[in-house]
């Protein structure tokens, strides 16, 4: 299992940060993450990061794909891929609808839809083998409404990529979207993952592999797709307090993202079997009680789906995810002991 750092949304701190990122190169960590919301780029921070190290991955998890074009897409990451050597890991993403709508000012239309489209046009604009064409649901290019000029034509991209395949990884939660990501990406970025609740997952995941086998021909399976969770990790003598830390960011994902009926993390959460504590986080969540919310978070949910707590409980309960799937565990923590302990744990 190898090693990644999620970076998240630590742009404003990004100088003060930056001796953590160089540090999880300097250990031999596989990647770093950087995330965006509403507020700095995920793709920015990846570049800068990627100037200032040597062989650590710098990954997007995620670019919000309503937010960009695929071309833009492609031509980004052919970009960064270019100036960090091959280095460039390309986690895309939907986002929610309050995000997508809200904020981009664009319909959340039908996401399956939307990211089978997008990943196939990235993924033709950077092989360069024709000329860019499509027209879907989502992506009519060359542009041909009403509206339009006449004067589109079919381009091909003028920068060769230094990798006409960067690794393509998707952030999905639901089962349809698991089984696409499973059929269509290199890698899965889940969030709030559990390797002892991998039983949710495991239909989905296989039916995306099928999918995919039936398409090309050839086998897909675990061993050529990386699941790559964020895992929070607290390193500190006191278990509880350990907990309490992550706590804030669980509720806030179950409780405070999107609307009733419309939450992928409180969907999660109940997926797991904590569908009361779900649906109370949630209701007191939007009714402003975050405090109480947070405090209804389990333990055994944390537990879970995060390593709390001194070196020893760490070394006994990263077992489970050593025995898991996932292939890569990104490490959510801005404390560079806690990065030392899991580089001494996988190494």
């Amino acid at each position: 299992m190898r090693l990644g750092l999620n970076f998240g949304y630590m742009a404003a701190e990004a100088k003060a940060n930056l001796p953590l990122v160089q540090e999880a190169d300097r250990l031999g960590f596989h990647s770093v993450w950087t995330a965006e919301a509403y507020g700095a780029d995920a793709v920015t921070v990846a570049t800068w990061l990627g100037a200032q190290t040597e062989h650590i991955n710098v990954g997007t998890a995620i670019m919000q794909m309503p937010a960009r074009t695929p071309a833009m897409t492609a031509m980004t990451a052919a970009t960064i891929d270019l100036l960090t050597e091959g280095r460039f890991l390309m986690g895309l993403g939907l986002s929610g609808p309050q995000v997508v709508e809200g904020w981009h000012g664009q319909p959340y239309g039908r996401p399956l839809v939307r990211t089978r489209e997008y990943v196939e046009i990235v993924r033709g604009i950077l092989r360069r083998e024709e000329r860019l064409e499509h027209h879907g649901l989502h992506y009519d290019i060359p542009y041909s409404g009403e509206d339009a000029t006449g004067l589109g034509k079919p381009l091909k991209l003028i920068l060769h990529p230094v990798r006409n395949e960067i690794p393509v990884y998707l952030a999905s939660l639901g089962p349809k979207n698991v089984a696409l990501t499973a059929e269509l990406a290199d890698g899965w970025l889940p969030v709030f993952y559990s390797p002892y609740k991998a039983d949710v997952f495991a239909g989905p995941l296989q039916e995306g592999f099928a999918r995919a086998e039936k398409a090309s021909g050839h086998p897909k399976g675990f061993e050529a797709f990386d699941i790559a969770p964020t895992v929070p990790v607290v390193l500190m003598d006191d278990v509880e307090t350990a907990r309490n830390l992550v706590k804030p960011m669980m509720a806030l994902y179950i409780g405070g993202m999107g609307a009733k009926g419309r939450n992928f993390y409180n969907d999660l959460a109940c997926r797991y079997g904590f569908e009361e504590a779900a649906a109370r986080i949630q209701d007191l969540y939007l009714d402003g009680h975050k405090g109480e919310a947070t405090a209804l978070v389990p333990d055994a949910l944390v537990d879970e789906t995060a390593l709390c707590g001194p070196a020893d409980r760490i070394r006994d309960r990263i077992e489970a995810w050593k025995e898991s799937d996932i292939t890569t565990m990104i490490c959510g923590s801005p404390d560079v002991n806690a990065l030392r302990l899991l580089a001494e744990l996988l190494g």
